[in-house]
């Protein structure tokens, strides 16, 4: 409890200056810093051909073994490269390099190339852990320190492997997946779309666009009164304008949008946020999640297009600090992966 309250008083500090501070860094780099290098408990998405392959997780993954599962732990080493951008002072930097340094070398990215290119494997971490990776590589890249650099190009050839399984695999995929949670196929195109176009890598631009299109065009009246559902932390809604936000002109966004969300352009629009009822049983605690990317979501849609969106803030904010009281209470179901849906939202807060 003493925990709790003292997570409370700073993120009251954060929600009433309306932005992320040092020390509230501090606070969220202490949780990927302390499960980055922890092996268990250790949740493996492996498919086994025969009994050779059951192996430790740091063996199978030496580089995404941490932080409980695969993709949690690539987006906790996003959350500490971020930070380590953001707040050039960040307690503990020298020790976050060193562990940063230790997981993504050379020999174990290599490693995980090998993993990922076992035949029965292709579909490993399709496609959100694919996202996250990307999004990974994309902040290692636009960070100007010599130890970025190292470690975005000591990961290009992982990340080169997923955008051949993306150009592979979007073709073949003929609906939509509309879920709140993993395999949600909208979110797992919005950050492989900004390292598109980023790496101006042409060709992997107009496979999303043009899959993007193909499934989610015709749309319209998403159904906000069906979400949440029990487990969901990601907005089947809201993703779903991210991506077609990105890949739309803004004429061609707003018209899809008046079909799409046509309540979002209401100065009356709100939608309450999601509640969990127990925070140790890990897949309830997946609605804070949903807090945070809605509010990501949000602050996205009304960053670049402020004249027609700028009264959802006050949406995006509650949802955005309804559930920062919770990210550090002590208990690892939780606090594993929400620092970085956290960051995700001040990201974008800005």
């Amino acid at each position: 409890m003493k925990c709790f309250r003292y997570v409370f008083f700073i993120f009251s500090i954060t929600c009433s200056a309306q932005n992320l501070t040092l020390s509230d860094a501090n606070h969220l780099a202490s949780l990927p810093i302390k499960c980055l290098q922890q092996e268990y408990p250790n949740k493996l998405g492996q498919m086994l051909i025969d009994s050779t392959e059951i192996k430790s997780p740091k063996e199978l993954h030496p580089t995404f073994y941490g932080c409980f599962d695969w993709h949690s732990s690539v987006h906790g080493h996003w959350s500490l490269v971020y930070l380590l951008k953001k707040f050039p002072n960040l307690e503990k930097r020298e020790e976050i390099i060193k562990k940063l340094k230790i997981n993504l070398s050379k020999q174990n990215i290599q490693s995980e190339i090998d993993y990922l290119n076992k035949k029965h494997e292709k579909s490993f971490e399709r496609t959100y852990g694919w996202n996250w990776l990307l999004k990974l590589q994309l902040e290692l890249e636009t960070f100007d320190d010599p130890f970025a650099k190292e470690l975005a190009q000591n990961l290009k050839p992982l990340s080169n492997l997923i955008i051949e399984r993306y150009i592979e695999f979007l073709p073949k995929l003929l609906y939509p997946i509309r879920v709140g949670t993993h395999s949600n196929s909208a979110f797992g195109l919005t950050y492989a779309w900004d390292y598109a176009v980023f790496s101006n890598n042409i060709e992997f631009q107009n496979v999303i666009k043009s899959n993007a299109k193909r499934l989610y065009l015709s749309d319209k009246d998403c159904p906000f009164s069906w979400e949440p559902s029990g487990t969901d932390f990601l907005s089947p809604c809201f993703e779903e304008m991210a991506l077609m936000q990105r890949v739309l002109s803004k004429n061609e966004f707003i018209v899809w949008l008046k079909k799409f969300a046509p309540q979002l352009f209401s100065k009356k629009f709100t939608i309450e946020t999601a509640k969990v009822s127990d925070r140790t049983d890990g897949h309830l605690v997946h609605l804070d999640g949903l807090n945070f990317s809605r509010a990501w979501n949000l602050y996205y849609l009304i960053n670049q297009y402020p004249k027609e969106f700028s009264h959802l803030k006050k949406v995006a904010d509650i949802h955005l600090n309804f559930s920062l009281p919770s990210i550090v209470d002590g208990n690892y179901e939780g606090e594993h992966w929400l620092a970085s849906f956290a960051l995700r939202a001040f990201e974008e807060k800005k």
